[in-house]
Protein backbone atom coordinates (compact mmCIF):
# COMPACT_ATOMS: atom_id res chain seq x y z
CA UNK A 1 0.00 0.00 0.00
CA UNK A 2 1.45 3.34 -1.03
CA UNK A 3 1.86 6.36 1.27
CA UNK A 4 -1.07 8.27 0.20
CA UNK A 5 -3.28 5.72 0.44
CA UNK A 6 -6.61 6.17 2.52
CA UNK A 7 -6.84 4.63 5.91
CA UNK A 8 -9.23 1.54 6.81
CA UNK A 9 -10.86 2.50 10.02
CA UNK A 10 -10.75 -0.89 12.43
CA UNK A 11 -13.08 -0.98 15.18
CA UNK A 12 -12.88 -3.26 17.54
CA UNK A 13 -14.83 -4.11 20.91
CA UNK A 14 -12.99 -6.25 23.26
CA UNK A 15 -15.15 -8.53 26.04
CA UNK A 16 -14.02 -9.98 28.66
CA UNK A 17 -10.39 -11.47 30.08
CA UNK A 18 -7.37 -10.15 29.34
CA UNK A 19 -6.74 -12.96 26.97
CA UNK A 20 -9.15 -10.83 24.97
CA UNK A 21 -7.10 -7.65 25.46
CA UNK A 22 -4.31 -9.49 24.39
CA UNK A 23 -5.91 -11.31 21.24
CA UNK A 24 -7.58 -7.74 20.09
CA UNK A 25 -4.04 -5.83 20.27
CA UNK A 26 -2.83 -8.71 17.75
CA UNK A 27 -6.06 -8.56 15.52
CA UNK A 28 -4.86 -4.56 15.00
CA UNK A 29 -1.47 -5.97 14.47
CA UNK A 30 -2.17 -8.26 11.63
CA UNK A 31 -4.53 -6.19 9.81
CA UNK A 32 -2.37 -3.23 10.23
CA UNK A 33 -0.55 -3.97 6.83
CA UNK A 34 -3.84 -3.83 5.11
CA UNK A 35 -4.37 -0.35 6.20
CA UNK A 36 -6.43 -0.59 8.90
CA UNK A 37 -6.10 2.15 11.48
CA UNK A 38 -7.45 1.45 15.10
CA UNK A 39 -10.94 4.38 15.33
CA UNK A 40 -13.06 4.21 18.91
CA UNK A 41 -16.11 4.38 16.76
CA UNK A 42 -18.32 1.87 14.98
CA UNK A 43 -19.93 4.37 12.75
CA UNK A 44 -18.61 5.24 9.91
CA UNK A 45 -15.84 2.00 10.35
CA UNK A 46 -14.62 -0.18 7.32
CA UNK A 47 -14.54 -3.28 9.85
CA UNK A 48 -15.73 -3.88 13.00
CA UNK A 49 -14.63 -6.43 15.30
CA UNK A 50 -16.43 -7.55 18.27
CA UNK A 51 -14.17 -10.11 20.15
CA UNK A 52 -16.18 -12.16 22.23
CA UNK A 53 -16.05 -13.68 25.82
CA UNK A 54 -18.36 -16.83 26.28
CA UNK A 55 -17.19 -16.56 30.44
CA UNK A 56 -20.27 -14.06 31.60
CA UNK A 57 -23.67 -14.51 31.87
CA UNK A 58 -26.03 -14.27 28.83
CA UNK A 59 -22.44 -13.82 26.54
CA UNK A 60 -24.16 -14.61 23.60
CA UNK A 61 -27.40 -12.76 24.13
CA UNK A 62 -25.64 -9.33 24.41
CA UNK A 63 -23.18 -9.75 21.45
CA UNK A 64 -26.58 -10.49 19.24
CA UNK A 65 -27.65 -7.22 20.81
CA UNK A 66 -24.36 -5.54 19.52
CA UNK A 67 -24.66 -6.68 16.28
CA UNK A 68 -28.33 -5.74 15.84
CA UNK A 69 -26.58 -2.35 16.54
CA UNK A 70 -23.70 -2.55 14.30
CA UNK A 71 -26.07 -3.95 11.46
CA UNK A 72 -27.66 -0.71 11.08
CA UNK A 73 -24.90 1.00 11.23
CA UNK A 74 -23.76 -0.91 8.03
CA UNK A 75 -26.96 -0.34 6.33
CA UNK A 76 -26.26 3.40 6.80
CA UNK A 77 -23.03 3.13 5.72
CA UNK A 78 -24.54 0.95 2.83
CA UNK A 79 -26.71 3.96 1.74
CA UNK A 80 -24.25 6.90 1.22
CA UNK A 81 -22.32 4.13 -0.95
CA UNK A 82 -20.00 3.02 1.64
CA UNK A 83 -19.33 -0.45 3.01
CA UNK A 84 -18.36 -1.83 6.40
CA UNK A 85 -17.30 -5.42 7.08
CA UNK A 86 -18.45 -7.00 10.35
CA UNK A 87 -16.59 -10.24 12.02
CA UNK A 88 -16.93 -12.08 15.49
CA UNK A 89 -14.21 -13.20 16.99
CA UNK A 90 -13.27 -14.88 19.90
CA UNK A 91 -14.90 -17.41 22.65
CA UNK A 92 -19.16 -16.80 21.67
CA UNK A 93 -17.73 -17.34 17.60
CA UNK A 94 -15.63 -20.40 18.43
CA UNK A 95 -18.94 -21.71 20.55
CA UNK A 96 -21.78 -20.67 18.12
CA UNK A 97 -20.15 -20.65 14.70
CA UNK A 98 -22.63 -20.95 11.97
CA UNK A 99 -25.25 -20.34 14.23
CA UNK A 100 -23.76 -16.12 14.32
CA UNK A 101 -24.91 -15.91 10.76
CA UNK A 102 -27.59 -16.86 10.17
CA UNK A 103 -29.34 -15.37 13.07
CA UNK A 104 -27.49 -11.65 12.24
CA UNK A 105 -26.61 -11.83 8.37
CA UNK A 106 -24.94 -8.38 8.43
CA UNK A 107 -22.06 -10.68 10.17
CA UNK A 108 -19.85 -11.34 6.94
CA UNK A 109 -17.01 -13.34 9.22
CA UNK A 110 -17.09 -15.67 12.29
CA UNK A 111 -13.26 -16.13 13.52
CA UNK A 112 -12.16 -18.25 16.71
CA UNK A 113 -9.51 -17.32 19.00
CA UNK A 114 -7.07 -20.25 17.27
CA UNK A 115 -7.98 -18.13 13.65
CA UNK A 116 -7.90 -14.20 13.91
CA UNK A 117 -4.34 -14.59 12.17
CA UNK A 118 -6.15 -15.52 9.07
CA UNK A 119 -8.09 -12.21 9.32
CA UNK A 120 -6.24 -10.57 6.34
CA UNK A 121 -7.07 -14.12 4.12
CA UNK A 122 -10.51 -13.80 5.04
CA UNK A 123 -11.01 -10.08 4.62
CA UNK A 124 -9.59 -10.66 1.22
CA UNK A 125 -12.07 -13.54 0.33
CA UNK A 126 -15.17 -11.42 2.31
CA UNK A 127 -14.17 -8.16 -0.69
CA UNK A 128 -14.40 -10.66 -3.10
CA UNK A 129 -17.67 -12.16 -2.02
CA UNK A 130 -16.48 -15.66 -1.80
CA UNK A 131 -14.81 -17.99 0.07
CA UNK A 132 -14.76 -19.00 3.97
CA UNK A 133 -17.23 -17.27 6.49
CA UNK A 134 -16.12 -19.39 9.48
CA UNK A 135 -12.83 -20.07 10.47
CA UNK A 136 -13.14 -21.39 14.16
CA UNK A 137 -10.93 -24.44 14.03
CA UNK A 138 -7.35 -24.33 14.22
CA UNK A 139 -4.68 -25.06 16.08
CA UNK A 140 -2.87 -22.68 18.88
CA UNK A 141 0.46 -23.25 17.31
CA UNK A 142 -0.53 -22.42 13.70
CA UNK A 143 -2.00 -19.23 15.08
CA UNK A 144 0.90 -18.02 17.40
CA UNK A 145 3.83 -19.34 14.21
CA UNK A 146 1.93 -16.71 11.97
CA UNK A 147 1.93 -13.98 14.23
CA UNK A 148 3.97 -10.86 12.86
CA UNK A 149 7.48 -10.72 14.70
CA UNK A 150 6.63 -7.45 16.51
CA UNK A 151 3.47 -6.46 18.29
CA UNK A 152 2.24 -2.94 18.06
CA UNK A 153 1.84 -2.32 21.71
CA UNK A 154 2.04 0.75 23.13
CA UNK A 155 2.38 2.00 26.56
CA UNK A 156 4.49 0.92 29.47
CA UNK A 157 2.69 -1.94 30.23
CA UNK A 158 1.80 -4.80 27.92
CA UNK A 159 -0.16 -8.08 27.81
CA UNK A 160 1.83 -11.25 26.74
CA UNK A 161 0.09 -14.27 26.19
CA UNK A 162 2.38 -17.92 26.65
CA UNK A 163 -0.17 -20.28 27.18
CA UNK A 164 -3.28 -20.65 25.94
CA UNK A 165 -6.15 -23.46 26.41
CA UNK A 166 -7.34 -25.61 29.57
CA UNK A 167 -7.41 -29.07 30.18
CA UNK A 168 -8.59 -28.81 33.69
CA UNK A 169 -12.92 -29.10 32.62
CA UNK A 170 -13.85 -27.55 35.35
CA UNK A 171 -17.72 -28.37 35.87
CA UNK A 172 -19.31 -24.85 35.55
CA UNK A 173 -16.52 -24.01 32.80
CA UNK A 174 -17.12 -23.37 28.57
CA UNK A 175 -13.21 -22.45 28.28
CA UNK A 176 -12.09 -26.56 27.62
CA UNK A 177 -14.72 -26.03 24.52
CA UNK A 178 -14.02 -22.87 23.28
CA UNK A 179 -10.20 -22.33 23.68
CA UNK A 180 -9.48 -25.86 23.60
CA UNK A 181 -6.67 -27.93 25.15
CA UNK A 182 -3.29 -26.65 27.21
CA UNK A 183 -0.76 -25.34 24.44
CA UNK A 184 1.99 -23.61 25.42
CA UNK A 185 4.36 -21.22 23.14
CA UNK A 186 8.05 -21.65 22.55
CA UNK A 187 9.98 -19.78 25.06
CA UNK A 188 12.21 -18.37 22.42
CA UNK A 189 8.90 -16.80 20.97
CA UNK A 190 8.06 -15.72 23.98
CA UNK A 191 11.31 -13.89 24.78
CA UNK A 192 11.32 -12.56 21.49
CA UNK A 193 7.97 -10.65 21.81
CA UNK A 194 9.32 -9.35 25.33
CA UNK A 195 12.99 -8.15 24.13
CA UNK A 196 10.47 -6.04 20.90
CA UNK A 197 8.25 -5.09 23.57
CA UNK A 198 11.12 -3.93 26.06
CA UNK A 199 12.48 -2.31 23.36
CA UNK A 200 10.17 0.16 22.61
CA UNK A 201 9.33 1.44 26.42
CA UNK A 202 7.75 -1.81 28.10
CA UNK A 203 8.76 -1.67 31.24
CA UNK A 204 6.00 -4.01 32.86
CA UNK A 205 4.88 -7.43 31.23
CA UNK A 206 1.98 -9.60 32.35
CA UNK A 207 2.32 -13.03 30.98
CA UNK A 208 -1.39 -14.80 30.25
CA UNK A 209 -2.81 -17.76 29.85
CA UNK A 210 -5.99 -19.68 31.17
CA UNK A 211 -3.63 -21.67 33.51
CA UNK A 212 -0.91 -19.64 33.17
CA UNK A 213 0.95 -21.54 35.26
CA UNK A 214 0.61 -24.67 33.53
CA UNK A 215 3.13 -23.10 31.16
CA UNK A 216 5.09 -26.74 29.68
CA UNK A 217 8.05 -24.69 28.44
CA UNK A 218 11.59 -26.47 29.51
CA UNK A 219 11.23 -25.62 33.48
CA UNK A 220 8.05 -24.57 33.43
CA UNK A 221 6.66 -20.84 34.38
CA UNK A 222 9.23 -20.30 37.18
CA UNK A 223 12.16 -20.72 34.51
CA UNK A 224 10.21 -18.32 31.88
CA UNK A 225 10.03 -15.64 34.67
CA UNK A 226 14.08 -16.19 35.61
CA UNK A 227 14.80 -15.89 31.51
CA UNK A 228 12.48 -12.82 31.06
CA UNK A 229 13.75 -10.85 34.12
CA UNK A 230 17.49 -10.80 32.13
CA UNK A 231 16.12 -8.57 29.48
CA UNK A 232 17.14 -5.10 29.68
CA UNK A 233 14.36 -2.35 30.36
CA UNK A 234 11.78 -5.35 31.69
CA UNK A 235 11.70 -4.41 35.61
CA UNK A 236 8.41 -5.54 36.52
CA UNK A 237 6.84 -9.64 36.17
CA UNK A 238 3.22 -10.55 36.33
CA UNK A 239 1.07 -13.35 35.25
CA UNK A 240 -2.34 -14.76 35.58
CA UNK A 241 -4.86 -16.64 36.28
CA UNK A 242 -3.25 -19.74 38.06
CA UNK A 243 -4.38 -23.11 38.98
CA UNK A 244 -4.02 -24.58 42.04
CA UNK A 245 -3.04 -27.61 40.56
CA UNK A 246 -0.04 -26.33 38.61
CA UNK A 247 1.87 -23.78 41.26
CA UNK A 248 5.43 -25.82 41.39
CA UNK A 249 8.32 -25.85 43.08
CA UNK A 250 10.25 -24.18 40.92
CA UNK A 251 7.71 -21.08 40.59
CA UNK A 252 7.10 -20.52 44.22
CA UNK A 253 10.49 -19.94 44.67
CA UNK A 254 10.93 -17.49 41.77
CA UNK A 255 8.62 -15.27 43.88
CA UNK A 256 11.21 -15.21 46.89
CA UNK A 257 14.44 -14.98 44.16
CA UNK A 258 13.70 -12.95 41.09
CA UNK A 259 13.09 -9.50 42.37
CA UNK A 260 11.38 -8.04 38.35
CA UNK A 261 8.43 -10.97 39.49
CA UNK A 262 6.28 -8.37 41.94
CA UNK A 263 4.64 -10.12 45.04
CA UNK A 264 1.31 -10.35 43.54
CA UNK A 265 -0.85 -13.72 42.62
CA UNK A 266 -4.16 -14.08 41.53
CA UNK A 267 -5.12 -17.85 42.08
CA UNK A 268 -8.57 -18.47 42.26
CA UNK A 269 -10.08 -21.13 44.66
CA UNK A 270 -14.02 -20.74 43.94
CA UNK A 271 -15.33 -22.39 47.06
CA UNK A 272 -14.06 -23.40 50.45
CA UNK A 273 -16.16 -26.57 50.83
CA UNK A 274 -14.36 -29.70 49.48
CA UNK A 275 -17.82 -31.07 48.94
CA UNK A 276 -18.42 -28.29 46.33
CA UNK A 277 -14.94 -28.57 44.83
CA UNK A 278 -15.45 -31.80 43.88
CA UNK A 279 -18.99 -30.80 42.28
CA UNK A 280 -16.62 -28.45 40.28
CA UNK A 281 -14.00 -30.74 39.39
CA UNK A 282 -11.41 -28.32 40.53
CA UNK A 283 -9.02 -31.54 41.72
CA UNK A 284 -7.90 -29.54 45.05
CA UNK A 285 -9.39 -29.39 48.32
CA UNK A 286 -9.64 -26.59 50.91
CA UNK A 287 -6.78 -27.83 52.68
CA UNK A 288 -4.64 -28.41 49.98
CA UNK A 289 -5.14 -24.66 48.93
CA UNK A 290 -4.48 -23.33 52.58
CA UNK A 291 -1.28 -25.33 52.45
CA UNK A 292 -0.10 -23.71 49.51
CA UNK A 293 -0.60 -20.61 50.28
CA UNK A 294 1.59 -21.21 53.86
CA UNK A 295 4.51 -22.05 51.31
CA UNK A 296 4.01 -19.24 48.95
CA UNK A 297 3.88 -16.70 51.62
CA UNK A 298 6.78 -18.43 53.42
CA UNK A 299 9.00 -17.89 50.18
CA UNK A 300 7.15 -14.10 49.78
CA UNK A 301 6.35 -13.07 52.85
CA UNK A 302 4.72 -9.98 51.09
CA UNK A 303 2.83 -11.19 48.64
CA UNK A 304 -0.61 -9.82 48.16
CA UNK A 305 -3.68 -12.83 46.98
CA UNK A 306 -6.19 -12.21 44.76
CA UNK A 307 -8.65 -15.30 44.36
CA UNK A 308 -12.26 -15.92 42.62
CA UNK A 309 -15.19 -17.59 43.86
CA UNK A 310 -18.58 -18.80 42.65
CA UNK A 311 -21.55 -18.44 45.28
CA UNK A 312 -24.61 -20.65 44.71
CA UNK A 313 -23.15 -23.48 43.05
CA UNK A 314 -25.53 -26.39 42.26
CA UNK A 315 -26.20 -28.51 45.65
CA UNK A 316 -23.89 -25.24 47.64
CA UNK A 317 -25.58 -25.86 51.46
CA UNK A 318 -25.47 -23.35 54.28
CA UNK A 319 -22.60 -24.86 55.66
CA UNK A 320 -20.87 -24.93 52.18
CA UNK A 321 -21.04 -21.56 51.91
CA UNK A 322 -20.07 -21.11 55.50
CA UNK A 323 -16.93 -22.69 54.66
CA UNK A 324 -15.87 -20.55 52.13
CA UNK A 325 -16.22 -17.69 54.11
CA UNK A 326 -14.13 -19.19 56.48
CA UNK A 327 -11.22 -19.67 53.79
CA UNK A 328 -11.99 -16.01 52.60
CA UNK A 329 -10.85 -14.77 56.45
CA UNK A 330 -7.96 -17.54 56.57
CA UNK A 331 -6.73 -16.53 53.47
CA UNK A 332 -6.65 -12.44 54.20
CA UNK A 333 -6.87 -11.66 50.37
CA UNK A 334 -6.16 -8.18 49.10
CA UNK A 335 -8.74 -8.44 46.65
CA UNK A 336 -10.45 -10.83 44.80
CA UNK A 337 -13.60 -11.16 42.28
CA UNK A 338 -17.00 -13.38 43.03
CA UNK A 339 -19.89 -13.93 40.87
CA UNK A 340 -23.37 -16.04 41.23
CA UNK A 341 -23.07 -19.40 39.49
CA UNK A 342 -24.63 -19.46 36.35
CA UNK A 343 -25.91 -22.31 33.70
CA UNK A 344 -22.83 -22.32 30.96
CA UNK A 345 -24.68 -24.53 28.26
CA UNK A 346 -23.35 -27.05 27.21
CA UNK A 347 -21.07 -27.30 30.56
CA UNK A 348 -21.77 -30.60 33.36
CA UNK A 349 -22.78 -28.32 35.70
CA UNK A 350 -25.76 -26.72 33.55
CA UNK A 351 -27.70 -30.33 34.52
CA UNK A 352 -27.00 -30.94 37.93
CA UNK A 353 -29.28 -31.69 40.73
CA UNK A 354 -30.17 -28.83 43.52
CA UNK A 355 -29.80 -25.44 41.19
CA UNK A 356 -29.67 -22.97 44.07
CA UNK A 357 -32.51 -20.23 43.95
CA UNK A 358 -31.51 -16.83 42.89
CA UNK A 359 -32.66 -15.23 45.63
CA UNK A 360 -29.81 -16.83 47.87
CA UNK A 361 -27.98 -17.00 46.01
CA UNK A 362 -27.99 -12.98 45.39
CA UNK A 363 -27.71 -12.99 49.29
CA UNK A 364 -24.73 -15.15 49.61
CA UNK A 365 -23.08 -13.15 47.03
CA UNK A 366 -23.72 -9.82 49.44
CA UNK A 367 -22.34 -11.44 52.24
CA UNK A 368 -18.76 -12.91 50.76
CA UNK A 369 -18.81 -9.55 48.87
CA UNK A 370 -18.68 -7.74 52.34
CA UNK A 371 -15.89 -10.10 53.93
CA UNK A 372 -13.77 -9.82 50.51
CA UNK A 373 -13.98 -5.67 50.63
CA UNK A 374 -13.15 -5.27 54.45
CA UNK A 375 -10.00 -7.67 53.50
CA UNK A 376 -9.08 -5.24 50.76
CA UNK A 377 -10.00 -2.22 53.13
CA UNK A 378 -7.54 -4.02 55.66
CA UNK A 379 -4.95 -4.23 53.25
CA UNK A 380 -5.08 -1.29 51.13
CA UNK A 381 -5.11 0.78 54.82
CA UNK A 382 -2.18 -1.33 56.02
CA UNK A 383 0.17 0.76 52.77
CA UNK A 384 -0.54 4.18 54.54
CA UNK A 385 2.22 5.45 55.77
CA UNK A 386 4.52 2.92 53.28
CA UNK A 387 6.80 4.17 50.73
CA UNK A 388 6.21 1.85 47.56
CA UNK A 389 7.66 1.88 43.60
CA UNK A 390 5.18 3.10 41.51
CA UNK A 391 5.20 2.87 37.94
CA UNK A 392 3.44 5.44 36.52
CA UNK A 393 1.61 4.49 33.72
CA UNK A 394 -0.47 7.28 32.65
CA UNK A 395 -1.88 10.45 33.54
CA UNK A 396 -4.09 11.10 36.47
CA UNK A 397 -7.80 11.93 36.33
CA UNK A 398 -7.22 15.54 37.95
CA UNK A 399 -5.09 17.70 36.24
CA UNK A 400 -1.07 18.03 37.47
CA UNK A 401 -1.50 14.17 38.40
CA UNK A 402 -0.55 10.93 37.45
CA UNK A 403 -1.26 7.68 38.22
CA UNK A 404 0.36 4.31 38.41
CA UNK A 405 0.19 0.94 40.08
CA UNK A 406 2.48 -0.81 43.05
CA UNK A 407 3.68 -3.92 43.33
CA UNK A 408 0.61 -5.31 44.70
CA UNK A 409 -1.46 -4.13 41.63
CA UNK A 410 -2.74 -1.27 43.30
CA UNK A 411 -3.86 1.85 41.69
CA UNK A 412 -1.86 4.83 42.95
CA UNK A 413 -2.31 8.39 42.10
CA UNK A 414 -0.05 11.77 43.16
CA UNK A 415 0.97 15.32 41.84
CA UNK A 416 3.40 14.97 39.47
CA UNK A 417 3.69 15.79 35.91
CA UNK A 418 3.26 13.60 32.77
CA UNK A 419 7.16 12.93 32.04
CA UNK A 420 7.01 10.50 35.16
CA UNK A 421 4.97 8.15 32.54
CA UNK A 422 7.00 5.25 32.37
CA UNK A 423 8.95 5.81 35.35
CA UNK A 424 9.51 3.81 38.35
CA UNK A 425 9.57 5.94 41.51
CA UNK A 426 8.84 5.85 45.05
CA UNK A 427 5.62 7.04 46.64
CA UNK A 428 4.77 7.56 50.33
CA UNK A 429 1.04 6.44 50.76
CA UNK A 430 -0.78 8.83 52.61
CA UNK A 431 -4.76 7.66 52.09
CA UNK A 432 -6.72 4.39 50.98
CA UNK A 433 -9.86 4.13 49.19
CA UNK A 434 -10.90 1.23 48.43
CA UNK A 435 -10.02 0.92 45.05
CA UNK A 436 -6.51 2.97 45.01
CA UNK A 437 -4.05 4.76 46.79
CA UNK A 438 -3.02 8.22 47.39
CA UNK A 439 0.33 9.36 47.80
CA UNK A 440 3.12 12.11 47.38
CA UNK A 441 6.20 11.57 45.42
CA UNK A 442 9.54 11.33 46.85
CA UNK A 443 12.66 12.87 45.40
CA UNK A 444 14.75 9.80 45.07
CA UNK A 445 14.61 7.28 42.57
CA UNK A 446 13.23 3.90 43.35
Amino acid sequence: MSDTAPARRLHIKTYGCQMNVYDSERMADVLRPLGYGLTDEAEGADLVVLNTCHIREKAAEKVYSELGQIARMKARKAASGGAMLVAVAGCVAQAEGAEIIERQPAVDLVVGPQAYHRLPELIARAHRAAGERLAADFAAEEKFDALPARSGATGVTAFLTVQEGCDKFCSFCVVPYTRGAEYSRPALAIEAEARSLAARGVREVTLLGQNVNAFAGDGGLGALVRRLAKIPGLDRIRYTTSHPRDMDDGLIAAHAEVEALMPYLHLPVQAGSDRVLKAMNRGHTAEHYLRLVERIRAARPDIALSGDFIVGFPGERDADFEATLQLVREVGYASAFSFKYSRRPGTPAAAMPGQVAEEVKAERLARLQAEIEAGQAAFNGAQVGRVLPVLFEKPGRRGGQVAGRSPYLQAVHCEGPERLIGEILPVRIVSAGRNSLAGELQMARA
